[in-house]
């Protein structure tokens, strides 16, 4: 265990600011509702940005961030468009204020601005939204459950506290003895302060985190000074042909498992396929877990641009400064690294933790450690009070008590987050690695979520009985997809297992759902969908809608901004990219390519000043 007194200090005089934060934040939380779930709707927009940030910034992310770039090199800043990241983008020019108009606390209240309180399939609709927002907050808790336990295991070995523990685990289960641990410590002051502490704490550990990434991005450069990086042809390229063209042989032979593993190697067809799957999944707007709560949480629609816009300028350069820094301090002294998996071969998760150990300076260690540490307890912390909100918001008080007093509801809330944590915990266990349950979560989850998420924006004829029954055959069978695939490679009938590439079957599913349960169930009532287009003011296809709404209201103006918005996408999805690149290439010391992207993301900027920024509204 290489950790100084002087780091040890850091991470607990951390730890303890944040069970203070949860303790005095505890009585303003308590106010009511919306003040422990929203903040009151009172936070400025940058605040909430940072948040959103910091709970992207997480533990298990950057672990499997860092091992792409690893293996893929630059190439792998294509790789998180499995999410899809510029998600965020389609989010900022135009669903967020979309979104936020509505007024509503959770995405299952939304759906009563669209599809109005009765008609056939409206509780069917509202409960399949809160089921799929209980299951994917789960899986996102056992996936940055399990991430940080097996970073905390390389600094503090299992043999070096034995003997101070009066019970045995397991080796196979010493991660997830860690992960306990440290949750217990993130649950405290998310439950007891609600979104107050969560930003709060957001804030407190984004600080510490630019520090780290920053001083990591240094000692890498001071490393790699009059070096050269031991790695594949077009390793420092990010662009790619159909086939990915990486051979790792006699260099690290292990990769080029891994990335058969991955199921990566014809990279055109997994590039398009994340592409087709990630605009339909950005189109459908934010799914209802963290990321929407703030957008919830914004004090309007302008202003939900604006956060939402803030989080990739915030977040992307910062992370990539760490992910880049820590390649680089891998691949320079991999054979002094331990990436054991235990079993017997290599586990490149391991090379954050691994590089993070054996190469910073004592006091950065401790910056770096708390940091990542924090990044673990604002997911965890923003994913739980998304969980909370479904659970007491959309289940609770719409169900069971609708009368009940705001004691009640804050011990509702205090109760539920307990036991979400523990179901988390207990998926944390039967999950094999991190990527596993990422791979899961955004190639079949999310698969099953788009076509309905995605027809509720833009077509007047659908209604809550077609988001119902597509919603059920997409989230069905993403639940029965990862027993498909394996019953389907056991007895010969495929051979590729990446969710990934099954989502489109989900989709045709949740098409097909969607469609049937429209054109069974009469459309939505005329006044709800009349409300709605005129307070969302959303484009597409609201023709027959928008002839009643301007029969009532001559003076009323459609949204012509379609064009306008798509343009803006394919701009800040540019600008995304660079921003991923600037660290990167300064690591790197590309000075040409460093140039070419500055001169890029300026241009981008002051065009999207006027088409974008001048132009936002309420």
């Amino acid at each position: 265990m290489k950790l100084h007194f002087i780091d040890i200090s850091i991470i607990v005089i951390y730890l303890a600011t944040m069970v203070m934060l949860g303790w005095f934040l505890r009585k303003k939380a308590r106010q009511n509702k919306e003040s422990y779930l929203m903040g009151g709707k009172k936070l400025p927009w940058y605040m909430l940005g940072m948040s959103d940030a910091s709970d992207m910034f997480d533990i298990s992310g950057t672990m499997w961030m860092v091992a792409l770039c690893f293996v893929y090199g630059i190439k792998s800043i294509w790789i998180p468009w499995l999410w899809p990241v510029f998600n965020q983008v389609f989010n900022m020019m135009y669903l967020s204020k979309w979104l936020r108009r509505s007024n509503a606390n959770t995405g299952a209240e939304w759906l009563a601005t669209r599809f109005g309180v009765k008609g056939k399939g409206v509780r069917g609709s509202h409960s399949i939204v809160v089921a799929f927002a209980l299951i994917g907050c789960l899986g996102f808790l056992a996936y940055g459950f399990i991430g940080l336990g097996k970073f905390i295991e390389i600094f503090v070995p299992w043999e070096a506290i034995k003997d101070y523990v009066p019970f045995h685990v397991a080796p196979q289960y010493v991660a997830h003895f860690y992960g306990i641990v440290f949750t217990l410590f993130a649950m405290f002051y998310s439950i007891l302060g609600g979104m107050h502490s969560i930003v709060l704490g957001d804030l407190i550990k984004y600080a510490i985190m630019t520090i780290g990434c920053f001083a990591i991005a240094i000692i890498a450069m001071v490393h790699l000074n009059g070096s050269t990086l031991n790695v594949p042809k077009g390793w420092s390229d990010p662009f790619f042909g159909w086939n990915l063209n990486l051979d790792w042989t006699g260099i690290v032979n292990e990769a080029n498992k891994k990335i058969a593993d991955d199921g990566f190697s014809l990279f055109g067809i997994f590039f398009m396929m994340m592409l087709l799957k990630g605009v339909f999944a950005a189109a459908a707007g934010p799914a209802p877990n963290y990321d929407m709560q703030k957008i919830l949480s914004t004090k309007s629609p302008k202003e939900a641009s604006k956060m939402t816009g803030f989080v990739s300028i915030i977040l992307l350069p910062v992370r990539y400064s760490m992910v880049i820094g820590l390649t680089v301090l891998g691949l320079l002294y991999y054979n002094q690294l331990n990436l054991s998996n235990g079993a017997g071969g290599i586990d490149f998760e391991r090379v954050l933790p691994a590089t993070i150990n054996n190469f910073l300076p004592v006091g950065i260690l401790g910056l770096v450690l708390t940091g990542l540490l924090g990044a673990f307890m604002g997911t965890f912390s923003g994913t739980l009070n998304a969980a909370q909100a479904y659970i007491v918001n959309d289940i609770y008080l719409k169900y069971v008590n609708p009368n009940a007093s705001n004691k009640k509801i804050i011990s509702m809330n205090y109760i539920t987050g307990v036991v979400v944590v523990a179901v988390g915990v207990f998926f944390g266990f039967l999950a094999k690695d991190v990527n596993e349950i990422l791979q899961w979560i955004v190639g079949g989850l999310y698969g099953g979520y788009v076509a309905s998420n995605v027809l509720k924006w833009y077509w007047w004829r659908f209604n809550a009985n077609g988001f119902f029954w597509g919603m059920t055959a997409g989230v069905a069978g993403a639940l029965i997809m990862p027993y498909a695939i394996s019953w389907g490679i056991t007895h010969g009938y495929i051979t590729q297992s990446l969710p990934l590439y099954w989502w489109p079957v989900l989709f045709v599913l949740s098409i097909a759902g969607c469609i049937i349960g429209t054109y069974t169930a009469p459309p939505t009532e005329t006044e709800t969908l009349k409300k709605f287009y005129k307070t969302v003011r959303p484009w597409g296809f609201w023709k027959p809608v928008h002839e009643l709404v301007v029969k009532d209201d001559p003076a009323f103006q459609p949204n012509k901004r379609f064009k306008l918005d798509m343009f803006n996408v394919v701009l800040g999805i540019i600008a995304q990219l660079c921003m991923t690149l600037l660290p990167m290439y300064i690591v790197l010391s590309m000075h040409l390519p460093l140039l070419v992207t500055i001169a890029i993301l300026t241009v981008i900027v002051i065009i999207l000043k006027k088409t974008w920024w001048d132009k936002l509204e309420d």
